[in-house]
């Protein structure tokens, strides 16, 4: 391989290279650029940052045997950043210049402002990062590139959806690189790609292999002048269009390098093996490292001093075997890299990493600061050694735990369970036992949302201890209970209550303990989305004793909130005032955003939706002082567009979901966004959307089916009603009706049941023969404990819906539902009640009355774009601005409803036909036509259309009969 293998020119690429620029002009968005080893992935990436008009900051993921380092590509990017405008410069780009979560990614810039591990730190972390882009971008546009994404650690893969998900509004483009043939169906990569991929802003590009005419272009490129006869197709046929093939078998004297190598290594190996021993002496040394590797390291590894270091890599750089990269050196492509290193023998492979895991422990500064403890781990592993890569991966793990890569963390911790067996000192050189490390690596699971594996490794630690005499260690028992309690919540798996009351009662109740304290209050804050509220509110109350006698301020303020989520009266607020003292005096930012969330939800269910929807407002915005705005802040997106559904603003409310959907939010918060989302998609006549969103629900429901909150049970259940009675198939919604029937009892109970029973009645009107139905649905509704207005203008429009399925139009019912939907500020159910208000006042006779009602409904509904209630309302009012005879009285002592009914009878229309017309049940128009044939003395259908033809009672005037 002479100098001339690589193409100075980018070939072949003109597409994908002005789709970039594309994608750069149209940011912020992102590219997920995909593609086989060798295909040319970096050629591209580094001819369109050469030309963009941006700020291009590079990052590549490290291969380290099967770990991934710790946000290494975020790493890179910080410390080109510092290079270029100091660490002050980056300051001014983050928050109140606060670099101390950058500290997690860089050292250079300090300590990490806080030493705890948890949700809330990783989630202000990747809010810093995203508003560093962000104010870099307000500069002018700004590339973000990730290469080798295949290697990403899933710390990196998470941060980096992250920034994808949120970005705002100014010119950021994340560019991400991978090899397509490195994705097994079980790659983590898969994931990230699928997610990223349904997003509005995200392309992604696939390079294919160069075309035939593009072959004979690099070619030329490469000889430098036109290739002799034969030449292209035979290297078109040997490299099937892949650049980097293409390069590797083109040899000095224009031939192919080699015509019939036996593999893709021997090809990739032959320009290797062209170069002089000792080079290829240090590119075996250089191979032992990842994909870059510090001419500084590279020295000490090889034992050669800098001149001749840079004497003997010399003939590989110029063959464009290494290439320069800063103030180290890369393969030019990692394929080289891999051969090189797999043709070493068991023997040279041991040596090299021993070699190398001691000059790293002789000059730490070898590696960048970060990077130490688990380049030894992976070294000592490779080499061999047992007991130095059982205490590397030991430190290594509290290192990914200070950078908040938990997912990291759990590797290391699993390589020192994998180990211990083999080091019989191993409490001795780490300082912890085996149940500590059980502990830790399930408490990292735990964080990095690996719930299976965290319950594993809780019960392995729970096995531990008790066959080491548990009676003696209950506190590390309870707190184990107690965690995999929470995890096994989260998979839906039983037992979750049956381990946090063994917690409880792994405890002493004397003395008084904060342990305790916080077991209490977790087992209530879970058993309380069971039937088995009392429970709740006994231990709620018993931790909050407790507490108080501690004089511990957080777990006081959770116990009072615990408690007032166990006991929730919708018509009394006193108790608000004390939870929120407590929480304030806690001055713990967990503990201040879920009361705003429990209080937004109450004030919502009372009715109170404007308050509702300022206070989640108010918490967003503490959220976002606290920088968890786009993570934590995203589930009181629903506790604030729930109310803005309520009270009509329809708009704000579909900005906030879509929003917060775009999260990939957790799955209780998914399925309140997707079922609201989906209501007001129906209600405003788009079924598609209504359904699809119905249909991701459902698998939700599916997976937690037994433990779902009633609130995301029972309000799928509700829309599944609703979208069956808009689609005219009522059997279907009551099919939807019958398992809150089955499953009272359960916490807010009345809150989330009461809409249902409501379709459920509405769906017996509809078929006019479900008796049997009608009395469960009735039977049901009088079960409820009902407490505040919201729940109260539901039983109102019950009962009058009840009335409506036995035939009976009520205005008066219908009359006090519509005025207490309208002191709520409710708009879309004031406009329905309203139209059935209507019905009832035209079965009375008084058409003005009803148009009167019918036009504000009508008005109502057009603000709202609630097409499928206007189309319903626009009808009724055409026919009741029908021509009709004079007075208010029809002729042969019928009623003017009576007389409707007898014109469609005297059409030939059934029942059904003409509920349908009249807006009215089957079963109303049933009674509306006995009526009928009671007045008329007749007998059936037919002699009362035969009276009605015979009087010409429906004849246009001055029709001749």
């Amino acid at each position: 391989m002479n100098a001339r293998a690589m193409s100075p020119v980018l070939v072949g690429r003109a597409a994908e290279l002005g789709e970039l620029r594309d994608a750069l002009a149209a940011a912020p968005g992102a590219v997920l650029v995909g593609g086989d080893a060798g295909l040319g992935k970096t050629r591209l990436i580094r001819e369109f940052a050469r030309t963009a008009d941006a700020n291009v900051l590079v990052g590549g993921c490290l291969e380290l045997g099967s770990d991934g380092l710790p946000f290494a590509p975020f790493t890179t990017v910080l410390r080109g950043l510092v290079r270029d405008i100091g660490i002050e410069g980056v300051a001014g780009l983050v928050p109140r210049g606060d670099t101390g979560g950058l500290a997690r990614l860089l050292p250079e810039f300090g300590e990490p402002e806080s030493d705890a591990a948890s949700g809330e730190e990783r989630a202000r972390l990747f809010e810093v990062v995203l508003t560093l882009l962000e104010r870099l971008a307000e500069k002018g546009p700004v590339v973000l590139v990730i290469e080798d994404a295949h290697w990403a650690d899933r710390s990196t893969r998470d941060l980096l959806a992250f920034l994808v998900r949120n970005l705002g509004v100014g010119p950021v483009l994340i560019v991400l690189t991978y090899r397509t043939d490195e994705l097994h169906r079980a790659h983590p990569l898969r994931r990230l790609l699928a997610g990223l991929e349904r997003l509005e802003r995200v392309r992604r590009m696939e390079l294919g292999r160069l075309a035939r005419a593009d072959v004979s272009a690099l070619v030329t490129e490469l000889l430098g002048q036109s290739p002799p006869p034969g030449l292209v197709e035979r290297i078109d046929a040997r490299s099937e269009g892949n650049p980097l093939f293409i390069e590797a078998l083109l040899d000095d004297d224009g031939e192919l390098a080699c015509e019939l190598p036996e593999s893709l290594r021997d090809l990739l190996l032959a320009g290797v093996q062209r170069l002089p021993e000792e080079t290829q002496d240090v590119l075996r040394d250089a191979s032992g490292g990842s994909t870059r590797i510090e001419h500084a390291l590279l020295a000490a590894v090889s034992g050669l001093d800098d001149a001749a270091l840079t004497r003997t890599l010399r003939p590989a750089v110029a063959a464009n075997v290494l290439v320069v990269d800063g103030d180290g050196y890369a393969f030019r492509h990692a394929l080289i890299r891999e051969a090189v290193h797999d043709d070493l023998l068991p023997g040279e492979h041991t040596r090299l990493h021993t070699r190398y895991a001691e000059a790293l422990e002789n000059d730490p500064s070898l590696v960048p600061a970060g990077r130490l403890w688990v380049e030894l781990s992976y070294h000592w592993k490779q080499a061999h050694n047992s007991l130095w890569a059982l205490v590397a991966s030991w430190r290594a793990a509290g290192e990914a735990r200070k950078a908040l890569a938990y997912a990291e963390c759990l590797a290391m911790l699993e390589r020192v369970l994998q180990l211990w067996d083999r080091v019989p000192d191993a409490v001795e050189r780490i300082g912890a036992d085996y149940v500590r490390v059980l502990m830790d690596a399930a408490t990292a699971a735990d964080l990095a949302g690996e719930f299976d594996r965290g319950i594993k490794l809780v019960t392995a630690a729970l096995k531990e201890i008790e066959a080491a005499d548990g009676e003696h260690d209950t506190e590390r028992r309870a707190m184990l209970l107690e965690q995999r309690g929470r995890m096994r919540y989260q998979m839906a798996r039983p037992g979750f209550v049956e381990d946090l009351r063994a917690a409880v009662r792994a405890l002493p109740a004397d003395p008084p303990s904060a342990l305790r304290a916080r077991a209490l209050s977790t087992l209530g804050n879970y058993v309380r989305i069971t039937t088995d509220i009392d429970e709740a509110r006994n231990v709620a109350r018993e931790s909050l004793a407790i507490a108080r006698k501690l004089g511990d301020p957080v777990a006081e303020a959770e116990a009072l909130i615990t408690l007032f989520c166990a006991d929730t009266d919708y018509g009394y607020d006193d108790d608000l005032a004390e939870v929120e003292a407590a929480a304030d005096r806690a001055g713990n930012h967990p503990v201040l955003l879920r009361y705003y969330v429990i209080k937004s939800h109450f004030l919502e269910g009372a009715g109170r939706h404007a308050e509702a929807a300022a206070v989640a407002a108010r918490g967003k915005e503490l959220a976002r002082e606290y920088g968890v705005a786009r993570t934590q802040g995203t589930f009181l997106c629903i506790n604030q567009a729930e109310p803005l559904v309520s009270l009509g603003r329809w708009d704000e409310a579909m900005a906030v979901m879509n929003h917060a959907l775009e999260q990939d939010p957790a799955i209780t918060t998914r399925t309140s966004l997707l079922v609201l989302t989906g209501w007001v998609a129906l209600a405003r006549g788009d079924l598609a959307t209504a359904k699809e969103r119905l249909e991701t629900s459902r698998e939700i429901k599916k997976l937690k089916m037994k433990w779902l909150k009633t609130q995301d049970y029972f309000s799928t259940l509700w829309l599944e009603a609703n979208i069956a009675l808009a689609e005219g198939r009522p059997a279907a919604a009551l099919d939807a009706v019958r398992p809150v029937l089955g499953h009272a009892g359960l916490p807010d109970d009345a809150r989330y049941a009461w809409p249902v029973l409501v379709a459920g009645a509405v769906a017996c009107a509809e078929l006019g023969d479900a008796a049997g139905e009608l009395a469960r649905i009735e039977e049901r509704a009088a079960g409820l404990r009902s407490s505040g207005p919201l729940q109260r203008a539901h039983s109102l429009t019950f009962d009058a819906e009840l009335a409506r399925a036995r035939g009976v139009l009520d205005p008066g019912a219908w009359e006090k539902a519509a005025a207490a939907w309208e002191e709520l500020g409710n708009p879309y159910q004031r406009a329905r009640a309203l139209l059935r208000f209507a019905e009832a006042t035209l079965a009375g006779g008084d058409h003005d009355a009803a148009a009167a009602m019918l036009r504000t409904a009508a008005e109502l509904a057009g603000e709202l774009g609630a097409r499928l209630l206007a189309e319903q309302i626009a009808d009724l009012l055409r026919r009741t601005r029908a021509p009709r005879r004079g007075d208010a009285s029809a002729p042969l002592g019928l009623t003017p409803r009576e007389f409707e009914v007898l014109r469609l009878v005297a059409e030939g229309r059934s029942n059904r036909e003409i509920a349908e017309a009249l807006f009215i049940s089957v079963k109303t128009a049933s009674v509306h036509v006995s009526n009928i044939l009671g007045k008329l003395d007749v007998a059936s259908r037919g002699e009362a259309a035969a009276t009605a033809h015979r009087l010409a009672l429906f004849a246009e005037p001055g029709t001749r009969v």
